[in-house]
């Protein structure tokens, strides 16, 4: 039980801190995109459920593959909160509930957002090229899912999930979301569980993007250690010399031997 207990304060230890905090100083107050995002989605699916309603809300946050893209574009980012018809709506609140408030507390509002869109834009995008390679290609799709209404948060879900765990050190976690993904496309090949895979690779481009910003710094110092960078590095290989072009001549600030 020690180990086990030590396992888990690594691996979950800093995103804890990280989301208890806000949560002590703002309670609820630290979760205004998250409980905004439940309240639309409950509503969606009040609407879409009634008569009235239901045309409105496909029109409006539905994608098919088989839709042109401008509108599968500008219907993407409502179909994040539009619950799945065939899913039971308390899932998709306590995805949202569970995940994005976590991610909302420890990165931000606006981060969550932006991840949770470029996610579940993958997923959309990936549809169509699904439906492009055929049924035959590793990758591909039958024609017939060009027809399926493809709504929820799921994707957006897995994305932040992964995101934040890695961004937070929770390794284990983030490896263990990805291979639930793979598993669940090798057990059940469906359009749902591909788009889940396409917005996993979506948010690991994001996480290399963070990766190499940290490595390499930001902001006006990181012009500043590339050139000393180099200059080093035509000083060791013999090809600057003091006053040429690379040298004084250029601005470069000088290096103390």
């Amino acid at each position: 039980m020690g180990t086990l207990a030590r396992w888990a304060r690594a691996e979950w230890g800093p995103l804890c801190v990280a989301v208890r905090e806000p949560l002590v100083e703002r309670r609820l107050r630290a979760l205004p995109m998250t409980l905004a995002a439940v309240c639309l989605t409950a509503l969606l699916q009040y609407v879409q459920n009634r008569p009235w309603g239901f045309q409105a809300v496909q029109d409006l946050g539905a994608v098919r593959a088989e839709d042109p893209l401008w509108a599968a574009l500008l219907r993407t980012p409502l179909s994040l909160f539009v619950p799945a018809l065939d899913l039971p709506v308390w899932g998709a609140l306590a995805q949202i509930l569970f995940v994005f408030g976590i991610a909302e507390a420890c990165l931000g509002w606006w981060r969550t957002l932006v991840i949770a869109y470029v996610a579940t834009l993958a997923g959309t995008l990936y549809a169509r090229a699904g439906i492009v390679l055929g049924p035959h290609a590793p990758f591909g799709l039958p024609w017939t899912d060009a027809q399926v209404v493809d709504t929820g948060p799921s994707a957006a879900v897995v994305g932040l999930a992964v995101f934040a765990s890695w961004r937070y050190g929770a390794y284990v976690t983030t490896g263990a979301v990805t291979v639930a993904m793979v598993v669940e496309v090798l057990v059940k090949e469906n359009l749902a569980g591909k788009e889940h895979l396409a917005a996993l690779m979506a948010v690991g481009m994001l996480c290399l993007a963070v990766a190499v910003r940290h490595r390499y710094g930001h902001g006006p110092h990181t012009c500043l250690r590339l050139r000393v960078r180099l200059r080093l590095w035509l000083r060791r290989y013999g090809h600057w010399r003091p006053g040429s072009r690379t040298g004084r001549g250029s601005g470069l600030p000088p290096i103390q031997s």
